[in-house]
């Protein structure tokens, strides 16, 4: 198939007084959206300490909610918890990369495996969707919306594979790499995002065809290209960093 790739800090508000839980946990997973995002976007150096205070003034909250966030962020993968200093970004070893990105690489083959038994046309239109606005992104270099369509792309297909055990274990291995995946668009002077993009793009044909080998061979080498550009971003800092959006 040929490919048609080219080469080339708001204050969160407060819930109302009688807002009552629902608000309440509304408040929560938008400050859990943006300090997670904050995090995969690299704003924080690996290993370094999280700064609460600096965080608590950039969404306007106390740091009550924040350290919250912060406990899930942790069941995520992305920070450590500090027993009484607080958090610190999370950092990977190159062996760490290597088997995280194996595991998932092998999640996401079985996952496209069972998604093309159990697929409906609804589903696949709606992957292809979100195929095309990762692509808009794409080509108005939004790496913020496209990592976000990215990532749902990737879910969908977890999704469609109707097998909760698998579901859960993925989830469990995205939280700690989704920062790593992030960045490594970042690798080889953003060649890798196009390679990306491309990619994409036979996932979504051998999707539509219901090709289950082809797609879980696909997906495998897809994650492994994915490793080998982070590895290639831990060991080699590029000089264009990530910018937020």
């Amino acid at each position: 198939m040929k490919s048609t790739i080219p080469d080339t800090g708001v204050p969160i508000a407060p819930p109302a007084a009688n807002g009552g839980d629902r608000q309440e946990a509304s408040l929560h997973g938008e400050i859990l959206l943006r300090l997670r995002d904050y995090v995969v976007e690299g704003n924080i150096p690996d290993g370094a300490r999280v700064p609460e205070r600096q965080l608590c003034a950039m969404l306007g909250i106390s740091r009550t909610p924040l350290r919250e966030a912060l406990k899930v962020l942790a069941s995520e993968g992305l920070i450590e918890l500090l027993p009484n200093r607080g958090a610190r970004v999370r950092q990977l070893s190159q062996r760490d990369l290597e088997e995280l990105f194996d595991v998932m690489a092998g999640l996401e083959s079985l996952a496209g495996r069972l998604a093309c038994e159990a697929i409906t046309d609804e589903e696949i239109a709606a992957i292809e969707q979100l195929h095309y606005e990762m692509y808009g992104h794409y080509l108005h270099r939004d790496m913020h919306g496209y990592f976000q369509a990215n990532q749902r792309i990737h879910e969908s297909i977890v999704a469609a594979a109707r097998n909760e055990t698998l579901k859960s274990a993925y989830a469990n291995f995205a939280g700690r790499i989704r920062r790593v995946r992030y960045s490594a668009n970042f690798a080889r002077k953003r060649q890798r995002w196009a390679e990306a993009m491309r990619e994409h793009e036979s996932i979504l044909d051998a999707l539509r065809r219901r090709a289950a080998s082809e797609l879980s061979d696909i997906l495998f080498q897809h994650l492994r290209n994915k490793r080998a550009a982070a590895i290639e971003h831990l060991t080699e800092p590029q000089e264009d960093a990530p910018v937020s959006p």
